[in-house]
């Protein structure tokens, strides 16, 4: 088993460089399978989740070559099967992409029913509603998803929530479809509009992304042969953010979008932080106890819910009594509890935490519940007095590339242990 173990009460103070967004990275690549032909991929974050994608495309029959540790070219031209590695699919949200983009390319999938992490209910059926809008038919039954459509027709869709993994699945579903597809009440967060701006790359013809109403107009082809750079990852910039204010640092953030963090820079502003905006570059520094905040999670362009952890462990440290609401997951403050045992004051009801700020935190055991969660302990861990341990570290490697080496390069005492 292997733990990070953080030796604490160190100011973050440094330059760290954001890797590749983990949200687009998951997303694209399923979307390689609607080319015929060749691309090269750019910025890729080293992450377990792209790992995963990799083998799942490979399984399928796609070509993958590594030319650097963030760069690959993919070959989709020998797709030879439609049925995806149960074993593989079930570990991850995101695999659910693969049954847009075969469904358009072949007219045929089947997938394991989608795993990630475990925040409450988390239904697909905005998915399987687009992909039945289009032509699709869809079975769900002992664990496996299963799709098939004798070519697909663009239609209107309307999204009964706004919905990230619908709008996208269904961007894919509709690229190669005939005629055109309108998505209202589409989701709007930065890596739509990347994985929209590498399909168009490639050939699709899709407009207003970004935005919620998405229309594509159905192509016959998508032609590889191009290079294309995935969008820095928003919620990294974030948490690096939220860790220079948690403990008190002075920290430069480059490969970053700043229009893309304006819901946090508010934030970290509010709470007493110092934001200097650079555009492709900021730095976050704060020199005082945080102070309270009230902070309630939305869609794009909302603050996000992956960077409500983080924020968390500002709040628990800060002068005062904050409220967070959480209107996006059920069970997404499970880290809580974890922040208790190093001496917060939170209470948890349902959607909604109250944190009861806490001049310190003291050094514990904790567990990683989820991906953020994760990121957000490792935070509490530099902040706090003594040595903490973190376990679970597999949720963590899911979305952040070698985040204690980029830690440790900004000041912190934190290192990898196999126990």
């Amino acid at each position: 088993m292997e733990k990070l173990v953080i030796k604490g009460g160190t100011p973050l103070k440094g330059e760290v460089t954001i890797s590749g967004a983990k949200n687009a990275a998951v997303a694209i690549l399923p979307a390689t399978l609607l080319i015929n032909g060749v691309c090269k991929i750019e910025n890729l974050p080293n992450i377990s989740d792209v790992k995963i994608s990799c083998e799942i495309l490979k399984a399928l029959g796609a070509k993958i070559t590594w030319d650097g540790p963030n760069e690959i070219t993919i070959d989709t031209r020998n797709i030879d099967t439609t049925v995806a590695p149960i074993e593989l699919t079930s570990k991850f949200r995101a695999s659910y992409y693969i049954i847009g983009a075969m469904l358009s390319r072949k007219g045929d999938i089947t997938v394991g029913m989608p795993g990630g992490c475990q925040l409450g209910a988390r239904p697909i059926d905005q998915h399987i509603k687009g992909f039945e809008a289009l032509g699709a038919t869809v079975d769900v039954e002992k664990g496996k998803i299963k799709a098939h459509a004798n070519g697909l027709t663009g239609t209107s869709i309307y999204m009964d929530i706004t919905s990230v993994g619908a709008t996208i699945n269904v961007m894919l579903s509709a690229v190669l479809a005939k005629g055109t597809t309108t998505i209202d009440n589409a989701a709007k967060e930065p890596h739509i509009v990347d994985v929209a701006n590498f399909l168009n790359t490639m050939g699709a013809d899709i407009r207003g992304a970004g935005t919620d109403v998405i229309k594509i107009n159905g192509v016959s082809e998508l032609k590889g042969g191009t290079t294309y750079s995935v969008v820095p990852d928003q919620i990294e910039a974030g948490t690096f953010m939220l860790a220079a204010v948690a403990t008190k640092g002075d920290i430069v953030i480059k490969n970053c979008i700043s229009k893309h963090l304006e819901s946090i820079t508010a934030k970290v502003i509010e709470v007493g932080g110092q934001v200097e905006d650079y555009g492709d570059s900021m730095r976050v520094y704060c020199n005082n106890r945080p102070h309270k905040a009230n902070i309630k999670t939305l869609p794009y362009p909302g603050f996000p819910t992956d960077l409500q952890p983080q924020m968390g462990v500002v709040l628990s440290i800060a002068n005062g009594t904050s409220i967070i609401n959480e209107s996006i997951w059920d069970s997404r403050f499970q880290y809580t509890a974890e922040l208790n045992k190093m001496g917060a004051k939170i209470s948890a009801q349902g959607k909604t935490a109250y944190f009861e700020g806490v001049e310190k935190l003291t050094s514990a055991p904790v567990y990683s519940t989820d991906l953020r969660a994760g990121a957000a302990l490792i935070i509490a861990g530099i902040v706090a007095e003594g040595e903490t341990e973190v376990y679970n570290l597999e949720h963590i490697d899911r979305g952040y590339e070698d985040i204690e080496s980029k830690f440790r390069g900004l000041g912190a005492n934190i290192n990898r242990v196999t126990e």
